[in-house]
C-alpha cells in the first residue's frame, strides 16, 4: 500500500514537473530568441544579416511552425497528466526525455543569440537525441496507438523531432559559416546540396519504414521554404524542391505498401467457421 502510494506520488510529481518545464521553456525561449542578453542579437536578426550566407536557412515564414510545435507539446503535457497515465512507465520515460529536451532548448536559446555557435550545436544535439529517444519509446509508425495518443503524443513529437532535425543541419552550417570554414575547397551551394540530400535521406527512411506523415511533411515544409529563400541559387532550390517531391512520393508509396502488408496479413489469418 505504501509502495503503491509512493509510486503514485512520484508519478504525479513527474507529470507536474513536465507541464511546468513545458511552459517555462516556451516562455524562456520566446524571450531569449527575441530579446537576447546584452551583446547578443535576436535569432531573426542573425539569420537575416550575419548568417544570410548560410544557404540552408529556410524562409522566415517557415519558423511559424514553432506555434504548432508548442501547441502539440502543451497537448502532450495535459495528456500525460491524467491520473490514469501517471503510472505508465513508457510515458514516464518520455517525460524525463522531454525535460532534458526542454532544458537543452533553453540553453540553445541563450547560446545562439550570443553567437556561441558550437556550444549551441551541443545544446541542439541534446534536443535532437532526447526527441529521438521519445520517438523510439513511443514506437511511432511501428505499433498501433489509440487516437488520443496519436494526436497528443505521436504527432506532436514527430513534428518536433522533424523540425529539430532540420534545425540541427542549419545550426551546424551556421557554426561552420561563422567560423570561416573553407568547405575543403567545395562551394557553399555544393555543401548545401549535400546537406539537403543527407536530411532528405533520413526523412525518406522514416517515410518508407514508418509511414510517418507528420515527420515527412515537416521536411517538405522546410525544404520548400529553403527553395523560396534561395530561389537565386539554382542548385539549392532545385535540390530542395526535388527532395520535397521525392519525400511526398516515398510517403505515399510507404503507406500504400504498409496497408497492403496489413491487408495480406489479415487475409492470411484463419477464421473459425
Amino acid at each position: 500500500m505504501t509502495e503503491s502510494t509512493h509510486h503514485s506520488g512520484s508519478g504525479k510529481a513527474l507529470a507536474i514537473a513536465t507541464i511546468a518545464i513545458i511552459f517555462i521553456t516556451i516562455f524562456a525561449s520566446s524571450i531569449l530568441n527575441n530579446f537576447p542578453p546584452p551583446g547578443g542579437r535576436s535569432v531573426a536578426l542573425l539569420a537575416n544579416n550575419e548568417l544570410r550566407g548560410v544557404l540552408v536557412i529556410p524562409a522566415n515564414y517557415a519558423f511559424a511552425i514553432w506555434g504548432l510545435i508548442y501547441v502539440g507539446v502543451i497537448a502532450y503535457g495535459f495528456y500525460q497528466y491524467k491520473p490514469v497515465r501517471q503510472g505508465d512507465s513508457r510515458l514516464q520515460k518520455v517525460d524525463w526525455l522531454l525535460i532534458v529536451a526542454c532544458l537543452s532548448q533553453i540553453a540553445w536559446s541563450a547560446l545562439f543569440p550570443m553567437r556561441l555557435y558550437w556550444l549551441s550545436v551541443l545544446a541542439m544535439l541534446g534536443i535532437l537525441v532526447s526527441l529521438a529517444g521519445i520517438y523510439v519509446t513511443l514506437g511511432t509508425g511501428l505499433t498501433p496507438a489509440r487516437r488520443k495518443e496519436r494526436w497528443s503524443a505521436r504527432i506532436p513529437f514527430s513534428t518536433y523531432l522533424a523540425w529539430i532535425s532540420v534545425a540541427t543541419i542549419v545550426n551546424v552550417a551556421s557554426a561552420l559559416y561563422a567560423n570561416g570554414w573553407n568547405g575543403f575547397g567545395l562551394s557553399d551551394p555544393t555543401w548545401t546540396v549535400i546537406m539537403l540530400i543527407v536530411g532528405a535521406v533520413i526523412a525518406a527512411i522514416l517515410a518508407v519504414q514508418r509511414g510517418d506523415i507528420a515527420f515527412t511533411l515537416v521536411f517538405v515544409w522546410a525544404y520548400i521554404a529553403v527553395a523560396i529563400r534561395q530561389s537565386e541559387v539554382t542548385a539549392v532550390w532545385i535540390t530542395a524542391v526535388a527532395a520535397a517531391i521525392a519525400l511526398l512520393a516515398l510517403l505515399l508509396l510507404g503507406r500504400r505498401n504498409r496497408q497492403s502488408s496489413h491487408t495480406e496479413s489479415r487475409d492470411r489469418t484463419p477464421t473459425n467457421v
